[in-house]
């Protein structure tokens, strides 16, 4: 290093110290979310300088010298070689979803100390490294999906229980998404019409960088970002005019519009609908969470959360129960670590990818971006008056239906706020009620709100910023959805390849169709049912989606950590499997309480057996409304413990096939069979500054 930038890396650290110092030692008094923004900044630019490169020379050595599968099985479909700065903005669209903005919101309940220190901590040694290692191990596989590398590198039994297991798990989390994506667009002319003229905008992006004018990504980004602009601003205007009955639509016909989309999305060619729009959506979230930053060191917002709440070892906080281990890491999930992003990493983008090095920024660097955005979330809601956050995250069973019953509510939690200031602050929004809106999404969205407004346009833009964040939200959460559809078609075709050969080529037109069309029903029939059933549906499995989604990343880990030892890479094993170690232990137990603890509020069964028991005696126990609520309540109580439990089930099966490959791999003393493909001379020359030349071994 030169004298220059050890100077100023030894400045980067100095700044991150202190801001971690001042969040660390700080108790009894308000401290300015500036030294959030700070830490975490600070954090973030010396792990991708410093451990992504160890990873990616020691760990991984990428060969630029290699072609990929995007240059070697180019079908302008799924396989094709896409600019390094549309296929980052492709990653980090479909894998930031809902989790980095509602998980560390609802997790504020703990104090902004413990979920910042996951967040930050998690993402650089474990949710980045996942993403960033299965995706070069992917690229290297011909673009594999996790399932089918599980099944090919683990063996039958435990890559049977793995593809199982993870298909399962992705029309959950899948379900999940689309119905957060539904409840923020319901009757929202606004959000509809500017989340939906992304779609044209994006084919427009996709044919003048493809077919207009190839390779001009600069022009097309100019035109999308101005073309998005119009749209927002647009969708405004819209829900102000006579159009706004067009574009305000039902839940179930959000669902049926949603389920359409995601077929043709996963159908069409990537270059076409999906990399652009994805590409696009990113300018999106980038610059509201850029703006949000600005803000923030603009305003110089205080932090109004404690620390560490009374909540992190009780284990009873109102908005969700559960001690603080293992449950913060369960809920705040895909800011830090989501196996939903491994599905990614072997899903679309180990199939654009350029060359080999650039799984670095894509990999590592875009997980990076979505830990800031998880950051940002929790400042919005730690800047928050308590008394406010808990009047909207408690459940309406807690806190009643008037103001007065949720101010009196509140103040039994420890907290202050009158039945006055909650109607104001409702009305600040425009909205009727913000009591009991629990899920983290209207939360985040006044916290955004009261950060914007602070800097630009005062009191009276309150309103404008709080529905402009909601739209936001079901931007930033659908690009999940259609991304998220492929890959499962991808994962779908790779099992039924496995019975019969001709499905699993990814280039069979009726294979794409029929798989798609599957993987669409599958999570349409959760989301329709959840969507006209408060009870029913994926309402019925949303209690499963964080350990579900962490058990996954158990599974990519392992997978990662069992191809590093058997292509004889021990010594470095342990960069997947300290992580491994760590998750597998956080959603054991979590998932071992949920079973088997005695409190309703924390274990499925135990939930069962209150509602069970008032069932018999006649009672009616919130949220049911009557007695076939409860019936439907002690049903749903029932399948989540059992889904829980056949989770755990597969996962402990591929770990365990995992752990004999492993050992049988060192105790062989040499690097064992992978199935790996075999080395083809890149012919792509790309001029790439960012990408830096590491020497690869050729296979």
């Amino acid at each position: 290093m030169s004298s220059r930038s050890i100077v100023l890396w030894t400045t980067v650290a100095l700044l991150g110290a202190v801001a971690w110092g001042v969040l660390a030692l700080a108790r009894g008094e308000r401290i300015s979310a500036i030294w959030l923004v700070v830490a975490a900044l600070g954090s973030y630019a010396i792990a991708y300088r410093f451990y992504s490169r160890f990873i990616a020379r020691r760990v991984l050595q990428p060969d630029d010298r290699r072609a990929t599968p995007a240059e070697r099985l180019d079908d302008g479909v799924d396989f094709q070689p896409t600019d390094r700065r549309v296929l980052l903005g492709h990653h980090f669209a479909a894998i930031a979803g809902a989790g980095p903005l509602v998980g560390p919101v609802l997790a504020a309940q703990m104090g902004y100390l413990p979920g910042t220190l996951w967040i930050v901590a998690g993402v650089i040694f474990a949710g980045a490294v996942q993403d960033m290692v299965v995706l070069f191990l992917s690229m290297r596989r011909d673009g594999k999906s996790l399932g089918q590398m599980a099944r090919e590198e683990i063996g039958k039994v435990g890559g049977t229980a793995a593809l199982i297991a993870v298909f399962a798990i992705m029309i959950i989390l899948l379900a999940v998404l689309a119905l957060v994506v539904v409840n923020a667009l319901a009757h929202s002319p606004w959000g509809t019409f500017s989340v939906g003229m992304t779609i044209p905008i994006a084919l427009f992006m996709g044919f003048w960088m493809h077919r207009i004018r190839p390779g001009r990504v600069v022009e097309a980004s100019v035109i999308g970002v101005v073309l998005l602009l119009l749209a927002i601003v647009g969708g405004r205007w819209i829900q102000d005019s006579s159009l706004a009955d067009v574009f305000t639509l039902s839940p179930t016909v959000l669902v049926l519009c949603l389920v359409g989309y995601g077929f043709v999305a996963s159908v069409m060619p990537v270059w076409m609908l999906l990399a652009p729009r994805d590409y696009l959506s990113t300018f999106m979230k980038i610059g509201t969470i850029g703006l949000l930053a600005i803000g923030v060191v603009v305003a110089a917002p205080q932090l109004r959360a404690d620390a560490v709440s009374e909540f992190a070892t009780s284990g009873t906080g109102p908005v969700f129960a559960g001690s603080l281990f293992p449950f913060l890491f369960i809920t705040i999930a895909c800011g830090a670590l989501s196996g939903f992003h491994a599905l990614i990493s072997s899903g679309t983008t180990p199939k654009l990818i350029q060359k080999e090095s650039q799984v670095r920024m894509i990999g590592y660097g875009a997980m990076l971006m979505e830990s800031f955005v998880a950051i940002m979330a929790l400042i919005a809601a730690a800047t928050l008056e308590p008394g406010l956050y808990y009047a909207m995250n408690t459940p309406a069973g807690l806190l009643g239906t008037t103001a007065q019953s949720a101010s009196q509510a509140v103040s039994d939690l420890g907290f202050t706020i009158t039945p006055d200031q909650l109607t104001h602050a409702a009305n600040a929004v425009q909205e009727k009620t913000l009591i009991a809106r629990s899920g983290g999404a209207p939360t985040l969205a006044v916290g955004m709100s009261e950060i914007f407004s602070s800097v630009l346009g005062g009191s009276a833009m309150k309103a404008f910023w709080y529905h402009f964040a909601i739209m936001f939200e079901a931007l930033f959460i659908l690009t999940t959805v259609d991304a998220g559809t492929r890959v499962g078609r991808f994962m779908l075709q790779d099992m039924l390849g496995n019975v019969w050969k001709p499905v699993g080529r990814v280039n069979w037109k009726p294979g794409i169709w029929l798989c798609s069309g599957l993987v669409v029903a599958a999570w349409g029939y959760f989301l329709y049912t959840g969507a006209t059933d408060p009870l029913g549906g994926i309402n019925q499995l949303y209690p499963l989606f964080g350990i579900a989604n962490q058990l996954l990343a158990a599974l990519a880990l392992a997978v990662c950590t069992t191809i590093l030892i058997k292509s004889g890479r021990t010594r470095w094993a342990w960069v997947t499997g300290v992580p491994l170690a760590w998750i597998t232990v956080v959603t054991f137990t979590a998932g071992w309480q949920k079973i088997f603890s005695d409190d309703p509020k924390v274990g499925f069964f135990a939930q069962r057996a209150r509602y069970a028991d008032a069932l018999d005696a006649g009672q009616v126990l919130a949220p049911a409304k009557n007695l076939a609520d409860m019936h439907t309540v002690v049903t749903n109580s029932t399948v989540d413990g059992v889904l829980i439990a056949l989770f755990l089930v597969l996962v402990t099966v591929v770990l365990g096939n995992a752990a004999v490959v492993c050992v049988r791999a060192v105790r062989s003393g040499a690097p064992m069979p992978t199935t790996e493909a075999p080395y083809v001379e890149s012919r792509i020359d790309v001029s790439d500054r960012s990408a830096e030349p590491l020497a690869g071994v050729h296979s």
